[in-house]
Formats: structure tokens, C-alpha cells, sequence
């Protein structure tokens, strides 16, 4: 009789541990698939970027300021990446890398290498556009596991309007706003 209620009780904390597990919560929703913009004009968005914040990240520890990212076409396709920074020292500090499209329908995800080995690109990284003014004034990037994020501007600012839109995407996207360090840029641009 012992082995019986023991195996009920058993039996019931297992059903109700799978029913938590599957119910719905905050964290689930927050898991739910990154959405990118429907389209993205690659010949529009290719040009020089500035970094106005991001998810601090262990590969721009380096940088305290004055990020941009410039993008420009290749011959094979692809697309050329020049990151530049200034760090603590003042001192510049750049990466090159390249960029390839992942979604040619939309041209809204990409994959970014900064590592060469050989000549061969070894490691790719997601960078999917997960919001775009419709002047391409701003972009909003992102990873799917949302680990990763940038806000880049044409402008060395956003205005506070452009700001709040941009946050109000991350928040639709799952990200927490205030994960994301603003990016101190120079003023005279």
C-alpha cells in the first residue's frame, strides 16, 4: 500500500511539473521567433552607419565611443564591413569583416565574418534587420537568441521620436530596452 501512494504522488508531481514546463509564461514569450522587416533596399542601405547603442559584447569591449560601421559592395556579391572605434587611449581602433545575405528574398538577415583563416571564413554571426525607418535613417539589428543587438543611424543622433521607435521595436521584439548602452558619438557630424 506504501508503494502504491508513493508511486500516486510520484505520478502526480511529474504531471504537474510537465503542465508548468509547458504552460505559457513571460520567458516563453520572449522565445518567440525574431521577426526581421519584410524587405530590405541593399543599394539604399550600404553607406556609413553610426552606432548609437548596443548589447555590450565581449568583440567592441574596446570601444568607448565614436563607433560606425561602413558597408560597401564587393565584386563577388558580397559586402565589405569596416567597423571603427576610438578606445580609452584615443587611439582608433577598426575590423574588417564581410557581410553575405542569408535571405535573398527579403535581404533582411545577413551573416557577418570578422575572422579569416586562410582566406576562409570560419565563423559567421547573425545579423538580421529587425527594424528600418522607411528613409533608412535608422536600423535596429538583431540575433535570433537576442544576445546580440545594435541601433545604427545614419546621424551621430537619433531624435527622441526616432528614439521611442526605435525602443518600441526592441520591446515588440522581445528585447529589454535597457539592456542596450547608448554609444557616445561626436557631435559635430
Amino acid at each position: 500500500m506504501k508503494v502504491r501512494r508513493i508511486m500516486f504522488i510520484f505520478t502526480i508531481c511529474m504531471l504537474a511539473g510537465l503542465v508548468a514546463w509547458s504552460w505559457p509564461s513571460e520567458v516563453n514569450v520572449a522565445q518567440d521567433e525574431l521577426r526581421t522587416v519584410e524587405s530590405v533596399d541593399l543599394e539604399r542601405y550600404v553607406g556609413l552607419w553610426c552606432e548609437i547603442g548596443k548589447i555590450p559584447n565581449r568583440f567592441q569591449k574596446k570601444c568607448v565611443s565614436g563607433t560606425t560601421a561602413f558597408y560597401s559592395f564587393r565584386d563577388d556579391g558580397q559586402i565589405d564591413v569596416v567597423n571603427r572605434c576610438i578606445d580609452k587611449n584615443d587611439k582608433p581602433v577598426r575590423a574588417v569583416g564581410v557581410a553575405k545575405v542569408d535571405d535573398a528574398v527579403t535581404n533582411s538577415k545577413l551573416k557577418v565574418s570578422f575572422v579569416s583563416v586562410l582566406g576562409q571564413r570560419l565563423f559567421w554571426g547573425d545579423y538580421w534587420i529587425i527594424g528600418l525607418d522607411p528613409d533608412y535613417e535608422y536600423a535596429v539589428i538583431g540575433a535570433p537568441k537576442r544576445d546580440y543587438g545594435w541601433i545604427l543611424s545614419r546621424r551621430s543622433e537619433l531624435t527622441a521620436q526616432q528614439l521611442e521607435e526605435v525602443f518600441a521595436t526592441l520591446r515588440d521584439q522581445g528585447y529589454d530596452p535597457d539592456a542596450f548602452v547608448l554609444t557616445e558619438q561626436p557631435s559635430t557630424r
